[in-house]
Order: C-alpha cells, then structure tokens, then sequence
C-alpha cells in the first residue's frame, strides 16, 4: 500500500478524531488526581528503591528504581488531561 492509500484508511476508521469510551473514562478519573501525587509517588519509589540497595537487596532495588519514569509519564498524562480536557467536541455530553 503507497503512503495516500493508508492516510485514506486511517481517515474514514475515526473522522471525527473522538476519544473511545475507555480513553475517555480515563481521563474522567485521572482528572480527578492531583498531579504532585504522581511526583510523591516518584520520589517516594526512588527512596525506597536506595534504601533496598543500602540493605543488599540489589534485585528488589532495581525493580523498584523502574518505577519513577512510569509514574512521572502519568503524571504528565494527568496534566495534559487537566489542561487540555477530553475531546472538545465531548465537552457537551
């Protein structure tokens, strides 16, 4: 398929470019959080994560030390929904 044939497709799957059901229960919710409860959260597996690999628990350390990028990306995520709000065209529903 050249590149116009897919652009094509992917216009007539979604034309009104609307959020589905679940995306928009979701931000429903996530809007609710406030965003410096995904910075704690950060800063909270970070310290537990340093306090692991002071007690020699390398391997529950690094898997703990994984979690501040995942939970700053939603705290992102929240924020935008905040700023941004759901579709525009949802807002009167």
């Amino acid at each position: 398929m050249e590149a116009q044939e897919l652009k094509n497709k992917a216009d007539r799957m979604n034309p009104e470019h609307r959020e589905g059901p679940v995306a928009r229960t979701i931000e429903e919710y996530t809007a609710k959080l406030p965003s410096d409860l995904f910075l704690w959260a950060a800063l909270g597996s970070m310290a537990v994560s340093a306090t692991l690999k002071i007690m020699k628990k390398d391997d529950e350390a690094l898997f703990v030390g994984q979690w501040p990028a995942p939970f700053l990306l939603l705290g992102v995520y929240n924020k935008l929904v905040k700023v941004e709000g759901h579709d525009k065209k949802d807002k009167g529903r």
